[in-house]
């Protein structure tokens, strides 16, 4: 699959039929992370990428092609490649930004949101907020400590690519999700994450579509209270606080199935009173080329 200025974007897809969800995935992380959305047992079809220069997806040939419009571009993509006009998007970490974002500049393609582990843009701002870091402070120290780690990425790649994962403590999703991860070239990845980190905070009070946000009270990356604070205000916001870390995914993956099985339910039931308040179809009504409704 191509984004829009030709890189080539690694897709992929897994799950039952319906309904489909397109996942923003946190920065360089494998389908592993996510077992409880891609196993056998998932309730619906989730479709995803690999950001660029991740695993399989090319680097672009212009490196500056990797600011949030270009992600959200790809993003885009990767729905129109698998048929999907409408559907429930889920953001985790830096992947928030780009969920939102696609929901504020395409609500016409969005119909629920879920925001796990992030808030809406300024992901700096945040990191070590649980800590009673003052956000100028957390910035400064998220910001400097990224450039630095991508400074030092060569020694990164030497010492991460050669860690045991497999000796890791946790369940064998995190392990091979670790696994994966630790592979990647990190100067590149610290340089897609400055890129997305330095995104401004999103203004979400324009989106009417059912939103759920699932926050870790111990999450060092993703103070809660970004979350909050962009979220709150929204009419139809579910704000959930779980005791885990940044990686709910892999932490809490039943709750998050849960979640999102009753967001879907949400935003099928926002569809049916759209229908019924104007009997127009807002989209074509098919299995993958449309927001369908339960088998």
């Amino acid at each position: 699959m191509s984004g829009t200025d030709g890189t080539k974007i690694r897709a992929w897809s897994s799950g039952r039929a319906s309904p489909p969800v397109l996942l923003c995935a946190g920065l360089g992380t494998p389908v592993e992370a996510w077992p409880s959305l891609t196993g056998p047992d998932a309730s619906v079809r989730v479709h995803g990428w690999h950001y660029r220069g991740t695993f399989d997806s090319e680097r672009p040939a212009d490196e500056e092609r990797i600011q949030l419009a270009d992600h959200v571009g790809d993003a885009l993509a990767v729905l129109d490649d698998a048929g999907v006009r409408r559907c429930v998007v889920v953001g985790w970490s830096l992947g928030v930004t780009v969920a939102t974002e696609l929901a504020r500049l395409h609500p016409e393609r969005v119909a629920g949101v879920m925001l796990i582990g992030g808030a809406p843009g300024a992901f700096f701002d945040d990191v070590l907020g649980v800590l009673g870091l003052p956000k100028p402070l957390s910035r400064v120290l998220a910001r400097g400590g990224t450039q630095a780690l991508r400074w030092a990425g060569p020694l990164l790649d030497a010492v991460a690519h050669r860690l045991p994962a497999h000796l890791l403590p946790g369940n064998e999703a995190f392990r091979v999700s670790a696994q994966r991860f630790l592979q990647h070239d990190w100067r590149w990845y610290w340089t897609l994450a400055l890129a997305l980190g330095d995104t401004g905070r999103q203004d979400l009070r324009a989106l009417s579509c059912p939103v759920t946000v699932l926050a870790g009270r111990y999450d060092l990356l993703a103070d809660p209270r970004g979350s909050w604070s962009a979220t709150g205000p929204l009419p139809q916001a579910r704000l959930r606080e779980l005791p885990c870390s940044h990686f709910v995914p892999l932490e809490a993956p039943k709750v998050l199935a849960d979640e999102l099985d009753l967001l879907v339910e949400r935003a099928e039931a926002v569809r049916d009173a759209l229908d019924y308040a104007d009997p127009r179809p807002l989209t074509p009504r098919s299995p993958e080329s449309a927001y369908p409704g339960r088998p």
